[in-house]
């Protein structure tokens, strides 16, 4: 049964057999927020590629003076990979998968919100730049090939030679692959067997994190910090902006006063059960 304007704290929502109000929509947008955070995060993603991708050249003598056993054990054997095979794979998946979420649009229900859509996909990649951007910024570390005598030095020169951490490619496609499972997900809560949307989503950010590591452009510990961040931008980003159920409080404080005590006891729901 649909509810009546009478009420405007549960407009636009549904109540069901059991009387539990639910929301129609998974996400809220709040445009006053949302809008200015998204063109602020794109803003500044923008000015940082800029920076770190049009950095002055690295001086000769410079990458002269780089010593492999400087690095540690974990990443060093990555100095000797230098594949442009590899290289362009990743490039593949990296610009690939920017505009993969429009396949969002083909289904019915989150193409009504294409608009809404649109602001949470721009903010999430947005996130993820600001987080890649600034982190490259103030690392400056050198990437594997720089320390490869194999590689040509007006390769090994270049100003990006110098945007090794982290891993950029594989957290873009983290982060784009990761929020179409996410909202698939949470436009379909029944839907069945959802954990093959995350494995594709992990299994496309893998390929790509490994093309990057056999091409040298980025050491293994950059990588890993990539399959943290992507993941959890594209993830978190729409989960903050969740639509729950009106009354469907996650965290709720109660008074205790059991054995003379006195004070509240925390109580988190998780799914349909709770914890204390």
């Amino acid at each position: 049964m649909k509810t009546q304007n009478a009420d405007s704290s549960i407009d636009k929502t549904e109540i069901v057999t059991t009387g539990e109000v639910k929301p129609q929509h998974p996400y809220k947008i709040k445009p006053g927020i949302d809008i200015p955070a998204m063109l602020l995060f794109d803003g500044w993603s923008l000015y940082g590629m800029n920076v770190i991708y049009n950095r002055d050249a690295v001086p000769e003598s410079e990458i002269l003076a780089l010593n492999r056993n400087d690095v540690n054990k974990f990443d060093r054997p990555i100095i000797d990979n230098y594949s442009t095979n590899a290289k362009k794979i990743a490039d593949y998946l990296f610009y690939g998968s920017m505009p993969l979420p429009l396949l969002l649009l083909a289904d019915k229900k989150i193409r009504k919100d294409g608009l809404k859509m649109g602001v949470l996909f721009l903010e999430t990649m947005g996130a993820t730049g600001v987080i890649y951007t600034a982190s490259a910024m103030m690392a400056n570390r050198f990437r594997p090939y720089a320390y490869n005598p194999n590689v040509p030095m007006d390769t090994r020169t270049r100003g990006g030679a110098r945007n090794s951490f982290f891993a950029g490619h594989p957290t873009v496609v983290a982060t784009s692959t990761f929020f179409m499972a996410k909202v698939y997900s949470d436009y379909h809560p029944n839907m069945k067997n959802k954990w093959i949307l995350y494995s594709i989503a992990g299994g496309l950010t893998a390929t790509c994190g490994l093309m990057r590591l056999q091409a040298g452009q980025h050491f293994k510990t950059d990588v890993i910090v990539g399959l943290i961040v992507g993941p959890m931008v594209g993830v978190l980003v729409p989960q903050i902006h969740k639509n729950h159920p009106v009354g469907d409080n996650k965290l709720s404080l109660l008074p205790n006063f059991e054995n003379g005590a006195t004070g509240f006891t925390a109580c988190y729901k998780l799914g349909g059960r709770h914890l204390h």
